[in-house]
């Protein structure tokens, strides 16, 4: 699977943008300058899966919907591990 850069910049931005956070105070949460968000946004820099998966956290997305644009909602099962009361 290659990878968009330029959509996945655009994925994000879209993402920071709707969540009303600028790209310094992205930057500032991320530890990175805010030339190098700028970057990644134009899909002119590429970004690993590590930080990647920081970006989602941050944005409250999968990233799945940053790479392929698949909006995916989780369904946990919830497990209990204690027995049933009769």
């Amino acid at each position: 699977m290659a990878i968009d850069y330029k959509l996945l910049g655009e994925r994000i931005k879209t993402q920071r943008i709707a969540k009303g956070t600028t790209q310094e105070h992205f930057a500032e949460h991320l530890d990175v300058s805010v030339g190098y968000i700028s970057q990644i946004e134009r899909g002119i820099t590429k970004i690993n899966l590590d930080r990647l998966s920081t970006v989602a956290d941050y944005l409250e997305c999968e990233m799945i919907y940053l790479l392929e644009g698949i909006n995916k909602k989780r369904k946990f099962k919830h497990i209990s591990n204690q027995k049933d009361s009769p």
